[in-house]
């Protein structure tokens, strides 16, 4: 069975989550959170929103651009990610 995603993540503790892959905060515009990491030699950017709590299919959507950045599957990075 695939790895549930958290129903209760906000949006900075996914930024955390985030940081081990290299990604970093480029900028804030109100409540959204621009990351860039240079993946293979080419620079790639996620938005994250800033809320308390993100919905399941925006933090689906992150995770499967996020996952295809890396080159892995969305199932692996959910595990990495949340364990």
């Amino acid at each position: 069975m695939p790895p549930r995603l958290p129903r209760d993540i906000s949006g900075e503790d996914f930024v955390r989550l985030l940081r081990p892959y290299g990604f970093r905060l480029v900028r804030q515009h109100g409540s959204h959170i621009r990351l860039t990491a240079v993946i293979d030699g080419v620079e790639r950017h996620v938005t994250v929103p800033r809320h308390s709590g993100l919905r399941v299919g925006t933090l689906s959507s992150i995770v499967q651009q996020v996952a295809g950045y890396l080159g892995v599957e969305r199932d692996a990075l959910i595990d990495e990610l949340i364990g």
